[in-house]
Parts: C-alpha cells; sequence; structure tokens
C-alpha cells in the first residue's frame, strides 16, 4: 500500500467538473509535482489532500487511514502558500511557532524546535523581524520553516516560487529539495513551471483539464511523452504535419521521414503530425555539427531540406528556426565565439535520428 493514495477523486462546483478520475499513489519520501496550465485542477487536487475542499468523490487515504472528509487541522499536513500567508503582527520566530502551538506542543519544546527550524532555513539572525521587514526569498523560507515545524506527514506547495524574481527561485526550489531529501517529508509541488517540476521531483503528474494526462519519472515525461497535450506542454517541440507513406514512413512536405516508433496500423495515406525537439537536430555543415558521429549514424539520419527562418541567440545557445514547407523546425546548438551563425534566408538541411522522431497521437 502506498502511503498516499488518491483514488477516482472528483471535484465539482456546482455543474462545473474541475477534477476527475484522478487516481495517484505515492509512496512515503517521494517528491511528486502537479505540472500543467492555469485551471487544469492541480492547486484544487491540492488542497482537497489539505482538506480545504472536499471531494465530491472519491477518497483519501494517508497510511491507509481515509482523510477523506476530516477536517484540515485534523490531518497532520504542512501546506506553502503562494502569498507567504504569514502573520504581519508576529516576528519570524512567533510566525514559526504558531502551528506549534495550535499543535498543543508543551511550551517547553516549542522554543527549541523553533531555533531548529530558523537553523534550518539559515535565518536565525532574523527572529525578531517581522514579515515586512524581509525580502520575498525570506518569508518564503518562514513559510517553509511554519509548515515543516509540526513535523507534518506530507508537506504540500502551492506554487511557493511564482512570486520571486527568477534568480531566487532557482537558488530556493534547489534549498526546498535539498531540506526535502534531508528531512524526508512526502511532498507535492503544485506549478506550471515546466523546469520547476522537472529539475525538483520523483515523479511529474502533468494534469489537463482536471484530468491526469501522464505519470512519471522527468527523464520520461519529456523524453517519451504518451499524449500529443503533454509532447506540447513539456518542453520545446516543433511540430510537422505530413502524411502516412507506410509503417515505417511519413511524407513531409514531399520529403521522406523514417520513424522509429509509433505509427503503428497507421493507413498510407492518413494525416499524421511528427515533432522534434530542438537538442536532437542538428544543422548540416554548420558549426561541426555532426562531427563526431560516424558513417554508419549519419547513412540512416533523417534529411529535410528547408530555408532559414530565424536565428535567436539566447546565450550558451543558439536556436535556429527553419521553414519546411509551411511548418517551422526549431534546433539548438552550443554557442561558439569563432561561427557565425546561418543568415535569414539561406538553404537548410536539417538532420536527424529516426528514434528521435515522436508521433504525436490523441
Amino acid at each position: 500500500m502506498a502511503f498516499l493514495e488518491l483514488k477516482e477523486v472528483r471535484k465539482s462546483f456546482a455543474q462545473n467538473v474541475v477534477v476527475q478520475h484522478f487516481d495517484l499513489a505515492i509512496e512515503r519520501g517521494e517528491f511528486v509535482s502537479f505540472l500543467g496550465p492555469s485551471g487544469c485542477g492541480k492547486t484544487t487536487t491540492l488542497r482537497m489532500v489539505a482538506g480545504f475542499e472536499l471531494p465530491s468523490s472519491g477518497s483519501i487515504t494517508i497510511e491507509g487511514k481515509d482523510i477523506t472528509h476530516l477536517r484540515p487541522n485534523q490531518r497532520n499536513v504542512g501546506m506553502v502558500f503562494q502569498s507567504y500567508a504569514l502573520f504581519p503582527n508576529m516576528t519570524v520566530a512567533q510566525n514559526v511557532a504558531f502551528g506549534l502551538k495550535v499543535a498543543k506542543w508543551q511550551a517547553a519544546d516549542i522554543g527549541p524546535r523553533v531555533d531548529e527550524m530558523l537553523n534550518i532555513i539559515k535565518l536565525p539572525h532574523l527572529a525578531e523581524r517581522y514579515p515586512y521587514q524581509l525580502s520575498g526569498g525570506q518569508q518564503q523560507r518562514v513559510a517553509l520553516a511554519r509548515a515543516i515545524a509540526v513535523k507534518p506527514q506530507v508537506l504540500l506547495l502551492d506554487e511557493p516560487l511564482s512570486a520571486l524574481d527568477a534568480k531566487i527561485r532557482v537558488s530556493l526550489r534547489e534549498e526546498i529539495r535539498s531540506l526535502q531529501r534531508k528531512l524526508g517529508i512526502t511532498t507535492i509541488y503544485v506549478t506550471h513551471d515546466q523546469e520547476e517540476a522537472l529539475s525538483m521531483s520523483d515523479r511529474v503528474v502533468v494534469m489537463n483539464e482536471g484530468r491526469v494526462d501522464q505519470v512519471g519519472v522527468p527523464f520520461d515525461i519529456y523524453n517519451h511523452p504518451t499524449t500529443r497535450f503533454v509532447a506540447n506542454f513539456v518542453g520545446t517541440l516543433s511540430v510537422l504535419n505530413g502524411k502516412v507513406v507506410d509503417a515505417g514512413t511519413v511524407d513531409i512536405a514531399g520529403q521522406r521521414v523514417s520513424v522509429g516508433r509509433g505509427l503503428g496500423s497507421a493507413a498510407a495515406g492518413a494525416d499524421c503530425a511528427i515533432a522534434l525537439r530542438p537538442e536532437v537536430a542538428t544543422l548540416e555543415g554548420f558549426g561541426g555539427q555532426g562531427a563526431t558521429m560516424n558513417t554508419a549514424d549519419l547513412a540512416t539520419r533523417n534529411r529535410l531540406t528547408g530555408a532559414i527562418e530565424d536565428v535567436a541567440f539566447l546565450g550558451s545557445v543558439v536556436r535556429i528556426k527553419v521553414r519546411i514547407g509551411t511548418d517551422l523546425l526549431s534546433l539548438d546548438t552550443f554557442n561558439n565565439p569563432g561561427v557565425t551563425p546561418p543568415e535569414r534566408g539561406t538553404a537548410a538541411v536539417v538532420t536527424f535520428s529516426p528514434a528521435d522522431v515522436l508521433v504525436l497521437g490523441k
């Protein structure tokens, strides 16, 4: 039996169904992210685990105990909100101590626990400050310390970094992940940021319109999407439309492309779409790309001819867009100061392996 289980959970507000057929089993100590666009039901699902919303049907259990209809204060769950939700009239130390008092900890134990939490988040020197005297990153650290001070069975984080600037977000997400591993707390993290979900999680749950589209480790979510939505939502993807030639070949703008998998029993002449990640394609003759491939590898690669549509300098990476028929194919190459990027309008040949082609399904 899994540590935390959601079985056939459904939530509706009047006639509006926001979560449906939600099944998930989370192991003890696992870090799981709910990833999806705004309105897909991820925060509502988190709030049902916290007890702030009751499921319309289905069940939620922790260590085999049914908590579906328990009030929030009857569940041993800690939650960190996007808006920090610190008490403005309390100091940092008092904010961290608040949950301990509500949980009826002994007065003699509260002080040492608060000191321990402030040391963990590296803010012991700010114990007597008020929230308005802290930066956004510091406030979120305090909110995290308050949530874990009561030793929750499950830690819930609802887009906790979205209000912070990019550099602070990267730093704090590393701290959150490190702390979660150290304490071994089972954690659910809600985000619409792909990079956060992929870099922090043991597993990612990709949600779409209230349903789970795919659950898997970050490597599989990115490299082996099982639905068109996941393929398009996670990472950058170029979609090329064409027609099936046979079980292993697709026609793209009058050019043949071999695919490694995915066509199944599709009939010849049927419309289809293939997709490529920008890092799997190379621009023939540009910057030495493909120079390390052996002759056999080069011979089996697909080749599509098109024209350079755009070149974007992104620092360490140069993103090149090539027009193939009516579609655009993006490819990434590392910046080389000694190589001038190609010019717009010039002819280009893009190569890629059949194994890297994604055939998009539903």
